[in-house]
């Protein structure tokens, strides 16, 4: 995907006015949250294991050189082989050459955010290569040329019909007429089809939720069966992770996974949980001849112990996006970046600079509900504050927005005076609102009223309120 994150504004205005886009996402407000909401009851100690979470990301973080190394020692013990890359070119250069020493043609992907960020597909076609998504969401939006556009749900920003479209216009070989109204019909043309590539497919290509120092393994965390064909069936298997995935045991792992799933998707466990320990070994009935794991750097190891050390404690599990309003108004693409949402505001300028993403940390309503439902407890409004300062004092800021907070520190600084036109600016605005209680237009505010009403304020300010009752609680 090629960043686009400093036209979050112009992107923005699209998404609200784009009908199906927003159809869409009207049901991600009441999906995830709520099933998250619900498995959180159902486990007493959830809150303990949110504490034991963060503690293990802090604890390796703190001495992740040497977690990476042990990791190493047992990859190579178990047969496998790790392969460092600097940065994006370094990881796409390493994946080539595996597939190339191999004479690979064809390539089943399962889903990994790391390859999002290696553009491994687009790079491997450049080449000649043809990478197959396998996961239902991103095989649907390959076949559409699309970037994801949430890191768990890549493709909630479309519609069934959108889906029928990209069948019928992609399968040719398959019968005109044939029936896809139910969403059975299009999961059964899409296993079809697939189960074609996993069986053809020279090299498969994964992700990884975790990588464990004390075995060697890797883990993914997946609610279809793609992933474990897709690391199974060909000789090659490549797993594309990145330096902050490293845990120290498998206890740790398996106290991330309790919080994982249940802040994700508000299930237990996903339904698949796999463990990769090495190649194949000569009593295993299946599995790959080689084992690669490309481990990417990217930019993160300049953020330990930098202002936005804590988000390498994030797990992806995408309780942020799918509680944050901004994201729930404009989707995933409107953030440019193939990490959207709150915790793509802060990782996007952490891994290509501020200049280049200038409006994402922008992009909140600084409402705290991203911290709030953090299964590792990152402060993600903390650090976007951290990035507003350091553009505020290093630019770059329009000149236009450096105005409107000089002249609104300026009133600031006069709390009398302040709170005196407050008090008049109250007043005009609940008399326009009087009769329908809210406000369909307002100067200064088209930016909230072009797309949505403001409510009418009732009655006095909270200031006029507490100082009425002499700075005392009823």
């Amino acid at each position: 995907m090629k960043l686009n994150a400093h036209n979050f504004k112009e992107n923005a205005k699209k998404a609200l006015k784009d009908n199906d886009l927003q159809a869409s996402l009207q049901k991600l407000g009441t999906g995830f949250p709520l099933k998250r909401l619900a498995a959180m009851e159902r486990l007493p100690e959830f809150e303990d294991l949110r504490d034991q979470a963060r503690d293990i990301k802090d604890h390796t973080l703190r001495h992740l050189d040497f977690y990476l190394e042990q990791f190493e020692s047992r990859v190579v013990e178990t047969g496998g082989k790790v392969h460092w890359a600097r940065d994006i070119k370094d990881g796409r250069k390493i994946v080539y050459e595996i597939c190339e020493a191999v004479g690979a043609k064809t390539i089943t992907k399962g889903k990994s955010m790391i390859g999002e960020e290696m553009a491994i597909n687009e790079y491997l076609e450049e080449k000649g290569l043809i990478p197959i998504e396998t996961d239902l969401g991103e095989y649907i939006i390959q076949l559409r040329n699309e970037p994801p556009s949430h890191i768990i749900a890549p493709a909630i920003h479309l519609r069934k019909s959108h889906v029928e479209e990209a069948f019928r216009k992609t399968h040719t070989e398959l019968p005109k007429d044939r029936n896809l109204d139910a969403p059975e019909d299009l999961l059964v043309e899409a296993r079809t089809m697939l189960r074609k590539k996993f069986i053809a497919a020279d090299v498969g290509i994964t992700g990884a939720n975790f990588m464990v120092a004390e075995t060697g393994s890797t883990v993914i965390v997946t609610n279809e069966g793609n992933g474990d064909l897709t690391q199974t069936l060909p000789r090659i298997h490549i797993v594309l992770c990145s330096i902050e995935k490293v845990v120290p045991t498998l206890e740790d792992c398996t106290t991330l996974l309790r919080v994982l799933a249940r802040s994700a998707t508000g299930q237990e466990q996903s339904v698949y949980t796999t463990f990769s320990t090495g190649p194949r070994g000569e009593t295993d009935p299946d599995g790959p001849d080689e084992f690669h794991v490309v481990i990417l750097d990217n930019g993160r190891s300049r953020m330990l112990g930098h202002d936005t050390h804590d988000m390498l404690r994030c797990i992806r599990c995408s309780a942020c996006i799918n509680h944050c309003p901004v994201y729930q108004s404009v989707g995933g693409h409107a953030y440019g970046s193939i990490y959207p949402g709150p915790m793509g505001s802060v990782l996007t300028p952490a891994l290509y600079g501020l200049e280049k993403s200038c409006d994402l940390p922008n992009a909140s309503t600084m409402c705290g509900k991203c911290e709030e439902v953090c299964p590792v407890r990152i402060p993600i409004p903390k650090m976007l504050r951290s990035w507003r300062k350091k553009q505020w004092e290093d630019g770059p800021v329009p000149t236009m927005q450096r105005l409107a907070m000089t002249w609104w520190a300026w009133w600031a600084l006069r709390p009398k005076l302040y709170h005196r036109v407050a008090g008049w600016k109250m007043r005009i605005m609940g008399f326009m609102g009087r009769k329908s209680g809210h406000i369909k237009a307002f100067p200064l505010k088209n930016g909230w009223t072009e797309n949505r009403d403001f409510p009418a304020p009732e009655g006095k300010t909270f200031q006029q309120r507490w100082s009425e009752k002499g700075g005392r609680r009823t």
